[in-house]
């Protein structure tokens, strides 16, 4: 399927040196810690649901939050929530649909469809971009409704803090987003041991109050909320979408999975987050049974007095580090995308010199920042924004088990194993549409911000693959055959000229334009002319031995095809280093690099709307320069010209 498969050139591809290939990223030091950084980076977001889960159901059950059957029918729901969305399907069974490596929806796509296995690739390729759109629209929201619901505990303590709850929110916002430059790597180190606290300090929060009502841990059988849904059917879709609250970080741990790799990330979840969690989830029951009117705000009311502010200080610190879960997820995901055709070039920065997978994405992070800074000044208070969060998140997770589904499916034919996974899996997917049908009602209420931003991201993605499709068709039409093209320099020779040149393209069966006008228009052809195609495949990475094939098409022509993974940006001066070991026959260091820079107008009423047609022009003249993205020196790239017409 051609979208999966994005030949790079003429300019049209993306390009930066990575230091290290291979078939699986490369997680650098020791395991403890990676699970240190996986600590400050991945378990941000759901570790700080507890701040605003519990109280939203507590507000959505109203007068019943004295009855205890209905609190234990809450807890109870929320404990087999996060038990089997997070516990089962993400840890369990998600993380092993890893792409060598990376996770997050675009790569699980690449996963289903490399295995060729499913029915309806471009139905299933969609589906896929659509859940990277929606998870763009959970990475607006989720740092705003974070960090408002930590810093709205400063009004328990003194109620003159109300009207600075906002200005504080967005000025943390703004620090939040400044410091992504310093890398995942840097940032997860230093947030780490502030989440190692966060964790141990609301795991004693919650045994201090099961301590005086045990009775709360019956919450654990799951009677409790069988119980609680059919006896109040009314408000169980508004209940379940409070509950979904709790689980709206699982996406997030997916994604952030190639910042870390499988293993930290399932000893934190184990071994510390998930105990953690349910422990204060509990706690939070258990105040409130013995204390009705808790129900205001039961996080901060477990800490009595004194240790309120300081409470306050450590839930902020955790909520700026719950939406790095989600910042870096988004970082990520752009990665793929990019490096898949999904996105026009931009600045990609690679921040650790030993993690591959530890990115920062400027553009992405400006737009970020200011989406998640407009929610805070226009919802104001977490209670209102919770209105709109989910929705999204829901969407993406539940294209997350539809995809699982079907790779699984795929693999169940040959592997026994698939087949029992598939078992746990198909339960799974409906829980998510359970979710998603109790979340629709948000949707007027504040939910269509995160689904029309995740529209947004998704128009631009198709508009940016279809604008490419037919910029290529009307670039390949002037295209040459190689044969046709020898056969011309056979009846009417160029002056050769010394030195090494190379053409970078996209079709790697052809002769590229700006070769064929630089014969034609100024009469030349190099001692040495290398064809350069650059192919992004389906996996993250391509192992070195299988990255480059070198052809000699004549005794001045050479063709390079380099092959490389969605995660990998390439370095075209380094691949020729590689090429010339496997036979190229020179040296290219001192190489001139010919780019094609055509001015694409808009001039037909074929193909696209004619908006759509603008919005990619627009795209195009703002993409970053291909000899940037190739990391080709500046000054060895000579631009060959034209108008394409769309």
């Amino acid at each position: 399927m051609s979208e999966w498969r994005n030949g790079n050139g003429d300019g049209d591809a993306a390009g930066q040196p990575v230091e290290r290939y291979g078939s699986a990223p490369g997680h650098g030091g020791p395991l403890r810690l990676l699970a240190l950084g996986a600590l400050g980076v991945v378990f941000g977001d759901i570790g700080t649901s507890p701040l605003y889960a519990f109280k939203t159901c507590l507000t959505a059950i109203g007068p019943l939050t004295t009855v205890n059957l209905a609190v234990l029918g809450i807890l109870s729901l929320i404990f087999w929530a996060i038990t089997l969305v997070v516990t089962v399907k993400y840890v369990g069974l998600v993380l092993r649909a890893d792409n060598r490596g990376e996770g997050g929806v675009l790569a699980l796509t690449a996963l289903v469809v490399t295995e060729g296995r499913a029915r309806h690739p471009v139905l299933l390729a969609a589906l896929g971009l659509a859940g990277c759109a929606f998870f763009y629209g959970d990475g607006t929201i989720t740092p705003a409704v974070s960090v408002l619901s930590a810093i709205e505990g400063l009004e328990l303590a003194n109620p003159d803090f109300a009207k600075a709850v906002v200005p504080l929110s967005v000025i943390v916002l703004l620090v939040l987003f400044a410091v992504q430059r310093r890398g995942t790597g840097s940032i997860g180190s230093l947030f780490g041991p502030v989440m190692l606290v966060w964790f141990f300090v609301i795991g004693a929060l919650g045994i201090v109050q099961i301590v005086q009502r045990p009775e709360v841990l019956l919450a654990i059988n799951p009677a409790y909320a069988v119980f609680f849904l059919a006896q109040h059917p009314a408000i169980g879709g508004t209940v379940l979408a409070a509950v979904f609250l709790a689980v709206t970080g699982g996406e997030a741990l997916y994604a952030d999975l190639g910042h870390f790799g499988c293993r930290p990330i399932r000893l934190v979840w184990y071994g510390l987050v998930w105990p953690s969690l349910t422990l204060n989830y509990f706690g939070q029951g258990a105040l409130v049974l013995a204390d009705p009117s808790a129900a205001e705000n039961p996080f901060y009311l477990m800490a009595s007095g004194k240790l309120l502010i300081p409470l306050v200080v450590l839930a902020t610190a955790a909520t700026i580090i719950a939406s790095q879960a989600v910042i870096s997820g988004v970082f990520s995901m752009t990665q793929q995308a990019l490096q898949l055709g999904f996105l026009p070039r931009m600045k990609v920065s690679q921040t650790s010199a030993t993690a591959i997978g530890q990115i920062y994405v400027p553009a992405v992070n400006a737009v970020l920042c200011a989406a998640t800074v407009g929610l805070v000044l226009y919802f104001e208070s977490s209670d209102r924004l919770a209105n709109a969060y989910g929705i999204a998140v829901v969407c993406t997770m539940l294209i997350t088990s539809v995809l699982l589904d079907v790779l699984l499916a795929g693999r169940g034919t040959t592997d026994r194993a698939s087949r029992w996974l598939l078992g746990f899996a198909l339960p799974l997917g409906l829980i998510d549409v359970t979710f998603l049908l109790s979340n629709i009602e948000k949707i007027p209420h504040g939910g269509f911000f995160p689904l029309l931003f995740g529209l947004a991201v998704f128009v631009t993605m198709r508009t940016w693959m279809r604008g490419r499709t037919v910029v290529s068709e009307q670039m390949r039409r002037q295209e040459r055959p190689v044969k046709s093209f020898l056969e011309e320099l056979g009846r009417q020779p160029p002056q050769q000229v010394p030195g090494t040149a190379v053409f970078l393209t996209s079709n790697s069966d052809s002769v590229p334009r700006t070769l064929a006008r630089n014969v034609r228009y100024n009469g030349v052809l190099h001692e040495h002319t290398v064809l350069m195609s650059v192919v992004t495949e389906r996996i993250p990475r391509v192992p070195r031995g299988g990255r480059l094939k070198v052809t000699r098409l004549a005794p001045q022509l050479w063709r390079v095809e380099a092959h490389v993974g969605f995660m990998e940006r390439p370095n075209v001066p380094k691949l020729l280093r590689e090429a010339e070991r496997l036979g190229l026959g020179f040296r290219t260091e001192n190489a001139t690099y010919f780019l094609g820079r055509d001015d694409v107008v808009v001039a037909s009423p074929r193909g696209m709307a004619r908006w759509r047609k603008r919005l990619f022009l627009i795209m195009a003249r703002n993409a970053e320069f291909a000899g940037a993205h190739f990391s080709i020196p500046p000054e060895r790239i000579i631009e060959l010209g034209g108008q394409v017409q769309i």
